[in-house]
């Protein structure tokens, strides 16, 4: 079944990890999808992979913490293919500390690329589907570090914590327009992130274990699991969902 065939859709942080999967996953679906990333190289690999399929991509390069990148870049992908109808916020960056060892620097990152970062998806996305006429799809990916206390985790927590209520406020004010917004918090993926804290743990393989065992279900989640979700909200199955924080965790929050 294609889900979302014929439809546009724009994946920010998509060179890598989760985006890489939504992206590639709504593809699958039928979709046209714009390859956003800083990652020129991985941006355009992953545009190549979509092509040799005979599906249609195109990388743009995008800083989300830019406004007048984001502006662009929309404007971009429409005056390529001509319309717009879905918009996943997945870019993120994490960095580890608690509120004592982060420094203002770590704050601001974080929370330009993961919390400015989706605001400005949010607020291009929705002019662009107003200006369109389009009943579209927006979702936003969060992350269970916005919903709990992870350890070690201050700067990351809070801008995760940003991106789910952003989520609910833009659902309420254009749900009459036919806009829907969503949010997704995954728990533990087997991500490049979650790679780099393993190799830079002295013990991996026991912080390995002790990652899995967070998860009720005994695993890491993968970022495939995570595109499953996200192409369901931005498929019209999901036509009564908007406001919505969907948690993808293993049972992490059930505890």
């Amino acid at each position: 079944m294609m889900r979302v065939d014929g439809k546009v859709a724009v994946v920010t942080g998509s060179g890598s990890g989760i985006g890489e999967a939504i992206a590639k996953r709504l593809s699958k679906e039928g979709a046209i999808v714009a390859i956003c990333d800083l990652d020129e190289a991985n941006g355009n690999r992953v545009a190549d992979e979509i092509l040799s399929t005979g599906n249609q991509a195109a990388f743009f390069k995008l800083d989300v913490s830019k406004e007048q990148n984001m502006k662009e870049t929309i404007d971009k992908v429409v005056e390529k293919f001509g319309k717009f109808d879905i918009m996943v916020n997945n870019a993120g960056i994490g960095k580890a500390g608690t509120v004592i060892e982060q420094t203002e620097a770590d704050w601001d990152l974080m929370m330009n690329v993961n919390a400015k970062g989706a605001f400005f998806g949010c607020k291009y996305a929705v002019k662009k589907m107003l200006d369109l006429g389009t009943k579209g799809s927006i979702v936003n990916i969060a992350s269970v570090a916005g919903m709990v206390g992870v350890f070690n985790r201050a700067g990351y927590c809070a801008s995760k914590a940003a991106i789910a209520g952003l989520t609910k406020s833009v659902a309420s004010d254009f749900a009459e327009q036919g806009i829907r917004v969503n949010s997704i918090s995954p728990g533990t993926i087997e991500s490049p992130w979650i790679k780099k804290i393993l190799s830079d743990n002295p013990e991996p393989e026991q912080a390995r274990i002790q990652m899995q065992q967070r998860q009720p279900i005994g695993r890491m989640g993968t970022p495939d699991e995570i595109a499953n979700l996200a192409v369901f909200l931005a498929s019209d199955e999901a036509s009564f969902i908007t406001g919505s924080n969907m948690v993808a965790d293993g049972g992490l929050t059930a505890r």
